[in-house]
């Protein structure tokens, strides 16, 4: 049995007392390799911001040494969500999980097994809420990161999800032609994704919640215009070719800035943008201005129906997005995550360089009983393989 570190205190954040300290010991971390350009995050506001939109959560520091300063942090928020539907029938299945996100421990630090006690303080919050599963998510790069949950933490490598990204041009990107896009009311972009999204992983039961947050900037759906006005949303069909998504404003809690890149690279992109703000009518894919703080607004809720037209419906409702972040000054990039094999994969415009082909996501399971799924005939979720190819993306866990 491991001797447990008297020297490390984990306990819940303060936010009168830590949030300075919080800061600066999140300014000190490491977010990129010496040398390469890197990625910063900087949270708005209050460090638990990024979380506080969950139905519950927690945020947890590390205290080192007998001056008792902060070393480590890691937050996470539990939601109920579904994990496919059940083997016979067309009900989803819900399932209590926790999301593990914002760990971060001092460099000078590390290896003294305060990343791990602070997972451990964590999932017994966890199981104290009634949570089901935990997992994770980390750039199937980070191998560090994948070590500490696989091989100390008992994580199990579960789903590897894509993020696309799509930089935001100083130009309008078009609509297509015979094609309009109208936004939805709250109540009938609820009730549609609660239809569409039925077979997914992880589509959230709280889903008004989110709709109706004051983050959210508005659910959208493409419609062909000789579809439109033969659609009537008070039937309760959907039209029979249609793309549908929503739009979550991510920089009004988060700012992201990139660092460490060469001289000749911060000119071709500073270019870039000047010429397509000069001359916008040439539609230079241009990159906009990385090196200072900028914010991005998150897709989710990404689906199409109707065949081929599906995926003109799906590019014209994403550039109608790419314009909205246009007119936004200090939206740099569009951000969408989505099943390896969900078929928008294909239909959503990203920058390839810019994107991660695979998001790993890790999970492990906390309760200590298979009683229930013994009883119902379902499998475990960890062991089962996905009832649909689809995962939702909840735009609070970004």
């Amino acid at each position: 049995m491991r001797k447990e570190d008297v020297s490390v205190r984990v306990r819940e954040y303060d936010k009168e007392k830590d949030r300075e300290e919080v800061e600066e010991m999140e300014r000190q971390c490491e977010l990129g390799l010496q040398g390469k350009p890197s990625l910063d995050t900087d949270l708005m506001g209050d460090p638990i911001c990024r979380i506080r939109h969950s139905p519950s959560y927690v945020m947890l520091v590390a205290e080192y040494g007998e001056d008792k300063g902060i070393v480590g942090v890691i937050r996470g928020c539990i939601k109920t969500v579904t994990r496919g539907k059940e083997p016979i029938g067309s009900f989803p299945i819900y399932a209590k999980v926790a999301y593990i996100l914002g760990l971060r421990v001092l460099p000078t630090h590390r290896r003294k097994g305060i990343a791990t006690k602070l997972v451990e303080k964590l999932e017994e919050w966890c199981k104290e809420e009634g949570a089901e599963y935990a997992y994770m998510a980390t750039d199937c790069t980070n191998e560090a990161s994948i070590n500490l949950f696989t091989l100390k933490c008992a994580y199990v490598k579960f789903r590897t999800p894509t993020i696309l990204v799509q930089p935001v041009h100083a130009h309008y990107k078009p609509i297509g032609p015979g094609i309009t896009i109208i936004r939805l009311a709250p109540h009938l972009a609820e009730s549609i994704y609660r239809r569409v999204f039925t077979n997914s992983e992880f589509f959230p039961k709280d889903i008004d919640v989110i709709i109706s947050n004051k983050l959210n900037l508005g659910t959208f759906m493409a419609l062909p215009k000789r579809v439109l006005h033969k659609w009537d949303p008070k039937s309760g069909h959907l039209p029979p070719c249609f793309a549908i998504l929503s739009v979550w404003n991510s920089k009004e809690v988060f700012k992201l800035q990139v660092k460490g890149v060469s001289v000749l690279n911060y000119a071709l992109c500073v270019g870039s943008r000047m010429l397509d703000a000069w001359m916008p009518w040439l539609r230079i894919p241009s990159i906009p201005d990385v090196f200072r703080p900028f914010g991005v607004y998150s897709l989710y809720g990404l689906h199409m129906e109707g065949g081929k037209g599906a995926s003109r419906l799906m590019k014209s409702l994403c550039a109608f997005a790419h314009n909205m972040a246009s007119d936004d000054l200090g939206c740099g990039a569009l951000v969408a995550e989505v099943g390896r094999m969900d078929p928008v994969r294909e239909a959503v415009p990203h920058w390839r360089r810019f994107s991660w082909a695979e998001d790993l996501w890790c999970m492990k399971k906390l309760s200590t009983t298979d009683y229930e799924d013994e009883k119902s005939g379902v499998p475990d979720w960890i062991t089962s393989r996905p009832s649909s190819p689809v995962i939702f993306f909840d735009p609070r866990d970004f």
